[in-house]
């Protein structure tokens, strides 16, 4: 159980940064949705084909600068089934071209219900004498406030699959101090949550220092970043809000050590929109997404420095 071929891909690339795949309608040029309604029409089957055609597009002109996406799971359920299939499709096509999947899905319950979601997102199911991965990620974000019960059955298929998971710890949302940054016995929730990741990984492989549990920390509250960072040394970071949030690089430089690892910060928006924000031709909108990818690892590099294992 480890995160250990993320960090390995970080390093290749030398950037430290996940691309959100969360397709909405809006995000899509034109074209695209014109070609899927002509040969689907009116229906979520169209829907779901311009997706898959916007996020293939965006794997193919970013999978050699960019170490892994994030296809967050609400965009592709809003439309049923169809957009369920498209989900799989797409981590299935980015780790065919060498990316890291993170399925973003904030999952969790307790017994056998958190053994069926491990089982869907980062293990295996057995039919007969096969067995089958339901769907292809390397990594799943979960919700760790049901406690040990709802997240050891995680942690024994990651064991099992090479596997890691990232859980909420300070989440990047305006209202998460309402909960989180309550405090208990005069510590705040989220260093509560954010201890309880350091012990739940303890005994994970750290080949690179960073167990297989990470946490989700927030690009919107760089105070807390450098708390947490200083706090949970082997506790590797997924960090939301960068960008149409308002996170910016210069708030992120506590988020990683002296070798430039700790964290892989996401950014879903700029990156899928980057085509509306410089106008250019829709069709150029993979290109555009490349451009935003490039501009974001150069910020980021400035703060990191070389990262090296």
């Amino acid at each position: 159980m480890s995160l250990d071929r993320l960090i390995e891909k970080i390093v290749e690339t030398q950037n430290p940064t996940v691309v959100g795949l969360d397709p909405k309608p809006e995000y899509i040029p034109d074209f695209i949705k014109t070609r899927a309604l002509a040969k689907r029409g009116e229906t979520l089957k169209a829907t779901a084909r311009a997706f898959w055609k916007f996020n293939k597009g965006i794997i193919d002109a970013v999978h050699e600068v960019v170490p892994a996406i994030k296809p967050q799971l609400a965009f592709y359920e809003m439309i049923g089934v169809e957009g369920v299939k498209v989900f799989h499709k797409t981590a299935e096509y980015a780790k065919e071209r060498g990316m890291f999947v993170i399925a973003d899905g904030k999952r969790n319950d307790i017994g056998s219900t958190a053994e069926g979601y491990a089982a869907a997102y980062l293990g295996k199911v057995q039919v007969g004498s096969s067995e089958f991965s339901p769907f292809p990620a390397d990594a799943l974000t979960v919700n760790g406030y049901l406690g040990s019960d709802g997240i050891t059955p995680f942690i024994d298929v990651c064991k099992k699959y090479d596997k890691g998971i990232f859980v909420l710890v300070k989440t990047s949302n305006p209202s998460s101090g309402e909960l989180q940054d309550r405090l208990v016995d005069g510590v705040p929730v989220y260093e509560v949550m954010g201890r309880m990741c350091e012990e739940w990984g303890r005994e994970s492989a750290k080949k690179y220092g960073y167990s297989g549990v990470g946490a989700v920390v927030g690009a919107t509250y760089p105070e807390q970043i450098a708390e947490m960072r200083a706090k949970l040394p082997n506790t590797f970071f997924l960090i939301p809000g960068y960008g149409a949030q308002g996170g910016k690089a210069d708030d992120l430089k506590s988020a990683f050590d002296s070798r430039g690892l700790g964290g892989i910060v996401n950014s879903s928006r700029a990156v899928m929109c980057a085509w509306q924000k410089e106008k250019c031709d829709e069709r150029d909108y993979a290109d555009a997404a490349l451009r935003e990818v490039l501009r974001m690892k150069n910020e980021l590099i400035n703060i990191t420095g070389e990262i090296r294992l």
